[in-house]
């Protein structure tokens, strides 16, 4: 009796330990370098060229600002062809089919795979305040957005966001929501906030950093860390950009539950790094109705096959790879450019048939780095999707003369005199946008909810 005890006890003893050498521990710690080195380990890939310098124009890497050295891609990939090379000819055929086989690419090439499975999101009202913005009285709500860690408990994520809307207003609002950093008083007299107040409509801003760290070394922590318990990503894993996006969905579901905002008409906007995320979130999630992208550059809606300012290379290397999936940094090291399967277009056509704002800054102000004309081509582009889904492109495909508002389509573009920002277009944005979130939008159909 007593051997038959103490062979139970080993027994359980052995599968204790067992447990307890299964369970995974901490996070993985790596450098962004260590990590950006393991991932060109895993793609096979010894070394990357160089990104642009463009700090020192004598370099002998410096950024190319010279537009006739600026196109030697001319040809895009045609988002109105299928794979195996038909044409797509029927606004179904683009909803049902082509649109998958483009988000695919993206996925595998670019902004990488969200899991199949990723933890809920619990939205807790922290507190809620009443104050005035310039004359104006609002009601803000500060919530903390806490992931399921169950899990993997070595990893919190919680993610941030504040919802003001108009004291006053007799119903749920349209809401444009920031990529932002939070802040912690009310909004300054003047400001875009006061401005989309005056409208009757709310604003909204989410931290993309309580969601997923800004840098290749958190890639085993945030949103992307829990879901690999900590472990680094493969070479199809999302990164920080398309992790940031499927933040703003999770808002997007809390908007839903809050009658204070109508989750049918809320805008998207972000401005650079943010910008890029913008239009990512707008592309993924069909229930954003309206996208206003800032100085998105690469990554965002410039194209990848233009030779100005910002490249591949630069996204690729250990100071933003993060941002996208590892696979891209193979369009920095053994293939070009040219051999994405997707350029920024498609990103954009994604959208459609919602309006996108494209925003950018004056070349002599804000330079030439985020490359406006390459943004304004991918606006282009996106034309032929718009018009087969019986809606209007850009309407025009001569760059426009600086503070030139093209806004008679659902797709917009204008370049402003001032720098790094948004700012001096958000009067011509919320114009452009009132006739589409000024009338409430039709119930989104089932199928139009992402993730």
């Amino acid at each position: 009796m007593r051997l038959s005890t103490s062979l139970l006890f080993l027994s359980l003893l052995v599968s204790w330990t067992a447990r307890a050498d299964d369970a995974p521990g901490p996070p993985a710690k790596l450098s962004a370098q260590e990590d950006h080195k393991r991932m060109l380990n895993l793609l096979k890939i010894k070394e990357l060229r160089r990104g642009a310098d463009g700090f020192n124009q004598k370099a002998k890497n410096a950024a190319n600002y010279d537009e006739s050295k600026a196109n030697p891609y001319p040809d895009l990939p045609d988002p109105l062809v299928f794979a195996n090379g038909k044409k797509v000819d029927t606004a179904e055929a683009w909803r049902k089919r082509r649109r998958q086989e483009i988000v695919e690419d993206f996925d595998r090439e670019v902004y990488g795979r969200v899991p199949k499975t990723v933890p809920k999101v619990k939205w807790e009202v922290k507190s809620t305040d009443e104050a005035k913005v310039g004359e104006l009285a609002v009601v803000t709500k500060r919530l903390v957005g806490r992931v399921d860690n169950s899990s993997y408990t070595h990893v919190a994520v919680n993610i941030q966001l504040t919802v003001t809307t108009p004291a006053d207003a007799k119903g749920p609002v349209p809401v444009m929501m920031e990529f932002g950093f939070g802040g912690g008083g009310p909004a300054r007299k003047g400001s875009w906030q006061e401005q989309v107040l005056a409208k009757g409509w709310g604003y909204a801003i989410i931290v993309p950093n309580s969601i997923q760290a800004d840098d290749g070394a958190g890639l085993t922590r945030g949103i992307i860390g829990l879901c690999n318990k900590g472990q680094p990503r493969k070479a199809d894993d999302w990164g920080a950009l398309r992790a940031w996006a499927w933040g703003a969905s999770r808002a997007l579901d809390y908007f839903e539950t809050d009658k204070a905002v109508d989750a049918r008409r809320v805008g998207i906007e972000g401005l650079s790094r943010y910008g890029k995320a913008a239009v990512v979130a707008m592309a993924y999630d069909e229930r954003f109705a309206i996208g206003f992208i800032g100085s998105s550059g690469a990554g965002g809606v410039k194209l990848h096959r233009r030779l100005f300012g910002e490249q591949v290379e630069n996204v690729a290397s250990s100071g933003e790879y993060h941002w996208m999936a590892g696979n891209y940094l193979k369009y920095a090291g053994p293939l070009t450019a040219r051999d994405l399967p997707v350029d920024a277009h498609e990103l954009v056509a994604l959208c459609a048939p919602r309006p996108v704002f494209i925003s950018v800054g004056s070349e002599k102000v804000e330079g030439g780095w985020v490359d406006a004309r390459g943004m304004f081509m991918a606006g282009v582009a996106a034309g032929p999707v718009y018009e087969l889904l019986g809606k209007k492109g850009l309407g025009a495909d001569e760059f426009p003369a600086q503070e030139t508002a093209l806004v008679s389509g659902e797709v917009a573009f204008r370049q402003h005199a001032g720098g790094h920002t948004t700012g001096p277009n958000w009067p011509t944005f919320l114009k452009y946008a009132d006739r589409y979130l000024r009338a409430p939008a039709a119930k989104p159909k089932a199928e139009d909810k992402k993730e």
